[in-house]
């Protein structure tokens, strides 16, 4: 019994290790495992001496390698979005930290049979845990689905999915403070008037596109006279500059020029896409467009003196990968998890952009 006893504790320990994402002192180790310190420092010497661990100069303790590492996969397109472009590199980066196999394959928008293949590979790999990043919110569900049945947990990222732990921005949240925003810029310019309001809506994630935009209505109805139904207009799109711009050129071209406007981008493609319409159009004073995400391209497009891009939400997708990566220890290690993980929101403008993502 004793014997079954120490080998308990003894992986006890390097579970609190693993599970962490960062090397830990003995302190740490035995405040995390409630084990007494003298007993800690004991068990970290054998496991040492047997290469399951490693002290750090610093007098922390690493897992090597050992031990089978955690394998997480990661499902989304590896391309055309700067948004996933930093969520991508800051899972590298922390999957890294914490000594995880991290197999990153390459889904397509919404490519559904080579989302199921790439699945297939995951569940062949036996991997522990998978984020998946689907734009497309049918594909999504499908691929789920495929792993929920594998028995494979699944962190969704940005796309709720059945079966799934969300972890990703609050669309109502975000959409309530864009629509706040562009209250504000109708209350202070245009004293309180305007004769439209614009929703660039995506046809690829239907529910965050009701959350989102629908948030942008509330917050705009708060503080401002007049939203109602019949000046609201709902232009689609994919989500991207292209169809964005083309969509409002199509629209600007039927109204008259000092039409006022007020435009809420599902995300900051499409925001910037509008602002890109109304310049060749000479209606940028018609607009005022608030985006979603603050990525580099809205944060270059808002640093423009005369840009009608006035704002964007900001969900700091570079920070994502750590936190990912965290949630996925704690799930991994059979840790209570709450059902949705959301991302903190803040407005970006003008007046804050500097301080917060400074000039490269």
């Amino acid at each position: 019994m004793r014997i079954v006893s120490t080998l308990d504790k003894g992986l006890d320990v390097l579970e609190a290790i693993e599970s962490s994402g960062r090397p830990l002192t003995v302190a740490e180790i035995a405040e995390s495992t409630g084990i007494q310190r003298t007993a800690v420092f004991r068990l970290l010497a054998t496991l040492e001496n047997r290469g399951y661990v490693e002290r750090l100069p610093n007098k922390r303790y690493r897992c090597t390698s050992r031990r089978r590492r955690f394998l997480i996969g990661y499902c989304a397109p590896q391309s055309g979005s700067p948004f996933r472009d930093d969520v991508a590199a800051g899972i590298r980066d922390a999957a890294e930290r914490a000594n995880v196999e991290l197999m990153a394959l390459d889904n397509r928008e919404d490519d559904a049979d080579r989302a199921a293949a790439n699945a297939q590979r995951l569940i062949d790999a036996k991997a522990d845990l998978v984020m998946l990043f689907q734009p497309a919110e049918w594909v999504c569900h499908t691929v789920a689905d495929q792993f929920f049945h594998a028995g494979i947990p699944v962190i969704s990222i940005d796309v709720p999915a059945a079966g799934c732990v969300y972890f990703g921005g609050n669309n109502y949240r975000a959409g309530r403070l864009a629509g706040q925003v562009l209250a504000r810029f109708a209350r202070e310019t245009w004293k309180g008037k305007f004769d439209k309001v614009v929703l660039l809506e995506s046809t690829l994630a239907s529910t965050n596109v009701q959350a989102r935009l629908g948030g942008v209505l509330i917050g705009l109805k708060e503080t401002l006279d007049g939203v109602d139904e019949s000046k609201v207009v709902h232009l689609s799109t994919r989500a991207d500059t292209a169809t964005s711009r083309e969509a409002m050129s199509a629209f600007l071209a039927q109204t008259r020029k000092g039409t006022q406007l007020l435009v809420a981008g599902f995300n900051d493609r499409a925001a910037v896409g509008a602002v890109w319409a109304a310049r060749v159009a000479g209606r940028e004073k018609d607009i005022a467009v608030v985006g979603q995400n603050a990525t580099e391209e809205a944060r270059t497009e808002i640093r423009h003196p005369d840009s009608r891009l006035i704002a964007s939400i900001a969900y700091f997708p570079e920070r994502y990968g750590e936190k990912l990566v965290r949630l996925a220890l704690a799930m991994m290690s059979r840790e209570r998890v709450p059902p949705a993980v959301y991302v903190e929101h803040m407005v970006l403008d003008h007046n804050n952009i500097d301080r917060i993502y400074a000039r490269r």
